[in-house]
C-alpha cells in the first residue's frame, strides 16, 4: 500500500477554523502519513486573520508553497501524492477545477489528482449554492473528486465552536482513511465516546 502523501490547500472563502483544526488533528495522526504539503493564497490568510484573529498559520511545522509556484511537488502526478483536500474551497476555487482551467497550485494539483485517479476532497463553502454551484460540483463528482461540504452535525451535542468544527473536520479524516476518534453512531444507535 502507497504510503499516505496530502497536499492541503487552503483558499480565501470563510471557515478558516476548519483549516486550522484540519491541521493540528493531522498533525496529531502525523504516525499515519509521510509527507503534507500546504498551499494557502493571501485571501486565505487574510480570511484567517479576520476570523481568528491570529497568524497561527504560519507556526505549524508543515511544508509552505506560493500559489503560483508551479514547480512545488504537488504540481507533478510522479510526485505520487495521495489524497489532496481544498478547505475552505472558495467557489471560484470549485469553478477553475471544475472547467479544468489550471491557473495556480491549487487548481493544477487538483487537476493531477483526478487526472491520477487519486483522492480529491472538497471542503466547499457557501451557502446558498446556484445553480453554477451546483453544476460544478457534479462536474467534479463526476470526475472522481468528492464534494465535502463544510456542514457541522450536531448528534455529539457539541459544546463550543471548536467541537462543532471538529464534526465537520472528522468527516474529512474518515474521507482520508485515517484511523481516528470521534463521534460514531454504534449498530444499536448509541454513540461511542468522544476522544
Amino acid at each position: 500500500m502507497m504510503e499516505k502523501k496530502i497536499a492541503l490547500a487552503i483558499t480565501g472563502a470563510s471557515g478558516s477554523i476548519y483549516a486550522k483544526l484540519l491541521i493540528e488533528r493531522l498533525l496529531a495522526l502525523k504516525s499515519q502519513w509521510r509527507e503534507m504539503a500546504v498551499v494557502m493564497s493571501k485571501n486565505a490568510a487574510t480570511v484567517w486573520e479576520t476570523e481568528l484573529s491570529n497568524k497561527e498559520y504560519a507556526s505549524y511545522p508543515l511544508t509552505y508553497y506560493d500559489k503560483y509556484d508551479f514547480n512545488a511537488p504537488i504540481a507533478s502526478g510522479s510526485a505520487k501524492y495521495t489524497d489532496m483536500l481544498i478547505v475552505p474551497c472558495s467557489m471560484g476555487t470549485l469553478g477553475r477545477i471544475a472547467s479544468g482551467i489550471s491557473d495556480d497550485l491549487v487548481s493544477r494539483a487538483a487537476d493531477v489528482m483526478l487526472k491520477e485517479r487519486r483522492n480529491l476532497i472538497l471542503g466547499v463553502r457557501e451557502t446558498p449554492y446556484n445553480l453554477i454551484h451546483i453544476r460544478n460540483m457534479e462536474t467534479v463528482t463526476m470526475a472522481g473528486g468528492i464534494i465535502c461540504p463544510l456542514t457541522p452535525s450536531f448528534y455529539s451535542k457539541p459544546a463550543t465552536i471548536d467541537e462543532v468544527a471538529m464534526t465537520v473536520v472528522h468527516r474529512l479524516i474518515d474521507l482520508l482513511g485515517l484511523e481516528q476518534g470521534g463521534f460514531r453512531w454504534g449498530a444499536a444507535g448509541s454513540a461511542e465516546e468522544k476522544k
